[in-house]
């Protein structure tokens, strides 16, 4: 490794760590005035974002890309336009630091308050999700946290693009430059750099592909909030409207099948499976989903003429990313409940069902960061939540569960006021 790249990538932290500092105290206004302006840039700035992004899509990088991971790396005019939607979301959102989440006076008349605070230098290390650059920039900006970016090379000239129209606004606001920093090279080497410097960086977040996310937490001296993938679950209940889960089943898979909470298993409970299996079948292979399946479910589809493989083992555990799904019958909830805490990521499962007491017990007893009754699982998603954009989706059960947003980005502080109060 080379000292040049060393330095380079310690400068970058040490400044993220003194804009840190300053970001800590910033008024909303002054945060509030340059994400206002970041989302102008990007509405004014779609020819030069889709030249770059087209840049990266006709590179060698981008060519190996599986079809879902080059969807990811695609701008469009629309996507562009929700990413400047997502910033004013962000903008309208009420300024997390300085709540105040406990408070109390002691005996002794020390008064306590717990506030709610910045972390501090947040790393973020993903790969061909443009959209990323943004999301994260502009939730670390409003919870006060400097941010360092590390995209994957397949995405490169897409994320100087949009870097750049973030140096400007925070030009713009009066805000450090250094507030957001993209990490300018794709050398493996930064990124191990990166991940040692836990003096000056005190969180990583990896957003990408499970090997990815299983580097970074091998190789981190920083703490990481990982979300290692999306093995979602459908369940269709035996007191389910066939109709309503249909139309949750589809969406759910075909609606975007690359994002981590499409689903990618649907449980089909045996009452009802006849009746549904011909019907959500056809739709889903109208969609051109493969529908992978058990030998029950094998069998009411054949009976229909409905295309269909078996399935392997293997499939019952897979984040397919693609128009893939696998299709299991089952006696109970209990058992759909079972099957979902043993297969799943804990990421987002569903159930449809008419029946409340079976719908509660769902989403009391399957153990997943986010449960769905009667919605699809696309909705797991810090936009759709309200939070403007995410950071993130965490599986993990430590700080944060979930889509992340301006509120998962922070952690807290004591502050005591006395009297001069002194211990026995």
């Amino acid at each position: 490794m080379s000292a040049d790249l060393v330095q380079l990538v310690t400068s970058l932290a040490q400044r993220a760590r003194a804009a840190a500092l300053v970001l800590a105290t910033a008024p909303t206004a002054a945060k509030n005035t340059a994400l206002a302006q970041l989302a102008e840039l990007i509405d004014a700035s779609h020819f030069s974002l889709l030249a770059a992004n087209a840049t990266d899509l006709a590179s060698a990088e981008a060519a190996s890309l599986t079809p879902a991971a080059r969807d990811r790396l695609t701008l469009t005019p629309e996507r562009l336009k929700h990413l400047a939607t997502s910033v004013r979301e962000v903008v309208a959102l009420p300024d997390p630091i300085g709540d105040v989440l406990e408070e109390s006076t002691r005996p002794n008349g020390l008064h306590i308050r717990k506030l709610r605070v910045p972390i501090g230098v947040i790393g973020i290390i993903y790969e061909a999700r443009p959209n990323v650059t943004i999301d994260c920039a502009i939730l670390c900006l409003k919870s006060g946290n400097a941010s360092i970016l590390r995209g994957g090379k397949e995405c490169f000239h897409t994320n100087t693009a949009l870097a750049a129209l973030i140096t400007r606004a925070l030009k713009t606001a009066g805000l450090p430059v250094d507030a957001v920093q993209l990490v300018p090279t794709t050398d493996r080497a930064a990124l191990i750099t990166l991940l040692k410097l836990d003096t000056l960086v005190h969180c990583i977040i990896p957003r990408g592909g499970e090997s990815l996310i299983r580097y970074v937490a091998e190789n981190s001296t920083i703490p990481v909030i990982k979300h290692y993938k999306g093995v979602c679950f459908v369940y269709v209940d035996a007191a389910a409207n066939l109709a309503m889960s249909e139309n949750i089943t589809v969406n759910a898979k075909a609606s975007r099948p690359s994002a981590c909470n499409s689903a990618e298993q649907l449980l089909v409970h045996r009452q009802v499976a006849k009746t549904f299996l011909p019907k959500v079948g056809r739709a889903l292979a109208a969609k051109k989903v493969e529908l992978r399946c058990d030998a029950e479910s094998a069998a009411l589809l054949e009976a229909e003429k409905i295309p269909h493989v078996a399935a392997t083992g293997d499939d019952y555990s897979t984040e397919f990313l693609d128009y893939v799904i696998a299709i299991r019958v089952v006696d109970s909830l209990d058992q759909a409940i079972a099957t979902i805490n043993r297969d799943s990521s804990n990421h987002s499962d569903a159930i449809v069902t008419g029946d409340a007491d079976a719908a509660r017990r769902f989403l009391a007893e399957v153990d997943s960061a986010t449960v769905y009754w009667n919605a699809s699982t696309r909705f797991t998603d810090g936009f759709e939540f309200g939070y403007g954009a995410e950071i993130g989706i965490s599986t993990d059960r430590l700080h944060a569960r979930g889509p992340m947003g301006l509120r998962e980005l922070c952690t807290h502080k004591f502050v005591i006021e006395g009297t001069g109060q002194v211990r026995a």
